[in-house]
């Protein structure tokens, strides 16, 4: 059933892992199974047995082929430098080439303890693993760069946090797990030839564009400072992407940052529902340092640490090589506000460019802040409102005056465009998602589940999340924000 293993993060030498055969567990059961996913990836479906894959997906049987590691990595938490962390409850199988020749990581998360667990337990409660799997195949389905989840499994045992949980084994596939904590692992030993190692397989796996010809003698420091801008490159887009949609990571720490640009560690995650640009809801982000605000800033923070590792790679000559890269960091800003402004630009149905369209979207997110209005439903029924005001935009705002202002505004602004009414809400409604994993929904699925083994509300919010920007008969209660019972404040990690 499984697609041949190629394994190329265990061809490189033992420090960059230790190997480790995930811990077994008492009662496994197959509870999610991406069978799209498995497809894409080259999985044999035709022979497809569900007990079997639940022995594989949660490590009790290690599937041909594979040969599992716990990779090293080290990694600024919440600004503290951590300089030993590393995989404390997953563990890579392989990797395989997916049908379009691509190479993917599977790894699976919550597999038991590690020689990195630091004396946790290295397992993962059912609810975490349940929020990434939604989470994660939602942002999958929105257009954002994301790992992905193959396979949740049940392990028969408790696992406890704040209060004893069923246990769980989430099966993720990435482009690969290097992470900005990888590289620093090595720079913190003074391993130069480590960090170039890395350097060299991200430039292959991610950015092969970068190969190209051969540098002259002397030059090869080029082509690091170009993964520099690469990496750069992609935050910024992918940063971006999050904030057009209300998406707040909550613990962006550097071993937290992939090196392919994708999102990676749904942990305590949310969608903001009333606009804040302040909202913070990971329970142990007390200082608010990845509020939702803070993550363009923070993104920048972490590239920096990673130009940190690089500069030997750069230029023989510190301060030119701190020079150079610090003109991309520097860069970064510039970069991230474009690739922001043309999110923005797009929600609002602006398909040109002009000079005021800045102050427009920002004066739309004060007209959200003001009325206290839920960020995903304003976007998108304002479609409705191309022509007149929309009693079903104005409902959503507890002070609809600001916003009665901004509309001719908007409207004159999409005059100039000089595009039908039709063509600019279809292109909105194609960018203005109208389901997303709200908290309240998320977390009644893994009440029912964790609390009476109940995936029916699961299954049912899955399906709901793979058209989140078709409308869907029956499941408007998916598209509300929560009642003001059910609001879902603080989030949670897993570990």
């Amino acid at each position: 059933m499984f697609p041949e293993f190629s394994l190329r993060y265990v061809r490189l030498p033992e420090r960059f892992y230790l190997r480790f055969d995930p811990v077994p567990v008492p009662e496994p059961r197959l509870v999610a199974f991406n069978r799209p996913l498995a497809e894409a990836l080259g999985f044999d479906l035709t022979t497809f047995d569900e007990q079997r894959a639940a022995e594989w997906f949660s490590g009790n049987v290690v599937p041909p082929g594979a040969d599992p590691v716990a990779q090293a990595y080290a990694g600024h938490q919440f600004g503290h430098f951590n300089p030993r962390l590393g995989d404390g409850r997953a563990v890579l199988l392989g990797e395989v080439v997916d049908r379009e020749g691509r190479l993917r990581d599977i790894q699976l998360k919550g597999a038991g303890m590690t020689p990195f667990s630091r004396g946790a337990d290295g397992r993962a409660p059912l609810g975490p693993v349940l929020r990434e799997y939604l989470v994660s195949e939602a942002m999958h389905r929105l257009g954002v760069p994301t790992t992905r989840a193959l396979a949740a499994v049940t392990s028969g045992e408790r696992v406890f946090r704040r209060v004893p949980e069923p246990g769980a084994v989430l099966t993720r596939v990435a482009a690969s797990h290097l992470r900005v904590g990888t590289f620093q692992y090595f720079a913190a030993r003074d391993d130069v030839e480590a960090v170039r190692t890395l350097a060299d397989m991200a430039i292959e796996r991610h950015y092969p564009h970068l190969l190209g010809p051969e540098l002259a003698e002397g030059a090869e420091g080029e082509r690091y400072l170009a993964l520099l801008e690469a990496v750069a490159e992609r935050q910024a887009a992918l940063v971006a992407q999050w904030m057009g949609l209300g998406f707040i990571h909550g613990v962006m720490n550097t071993d937290n940052c992939a090196i392919s640009g994708e999102t990676i560690d749904y942990g305590p995650c949310a969608f903001m529902e009333a606009y804040s640009s302040t909202m913070v809801f990971s329970s142990i982000d007390e200082q608010g340092r990845y509020a939702y605000r803070n993550q363009p800033w923070i993104a920048q923070w972490n590239l920096a640490r990673f130009a940190e590792t690089l500069i030997p790679l750069i230029d023989d000559d510190q301060e030119a090589a701190i020079e150079k890269a610090t003109a991309v960091i520097e860069r970064y800003e510039t970069r991230y506000e474009a690739e922001w402004l043309g999110v923005m630009r797009a929600k609002l149905g602006l398909a040109g460019e002009e000079q005021g369209d800045r102050a427009l979207v920002e004066a739309f997110l004060e007209t959200l802040a003001a009325g206290r209005a839920d960020f995903t439903l304003a976007f998108r029924r304002l479609s409705e409102a191309l022509q007149e005001d929309a009693p079903a935009l104005l409902e959503l705002f507890e002070d609809s005056q600001a916003l009665r202002e901004w509309l001719p505004r908007w409207r004159e602004r999409l005059a100039r465009e000089a595009a039908s009414p039709e063509a600019v809400a279809a292109r909105m409604n194609a960018t203005n998602p109208l389901y997303i994993p709200r908290n309240h929904q998320v977390a009644r699925a893994i009440a029912a589940a964790s609390e009476h083994d109940d995936f029916a509300p699961f299954e049912a919010l899955r399906e709901v999340l793979a058209e989140p920007y078709a409308e869907q008969s029956g499941y408007e209660v998916y598209a509300e924000p929560a009642p003001a019972a059910e609001r879902v404040l603080r989030t949670f990690c897993g570990t």
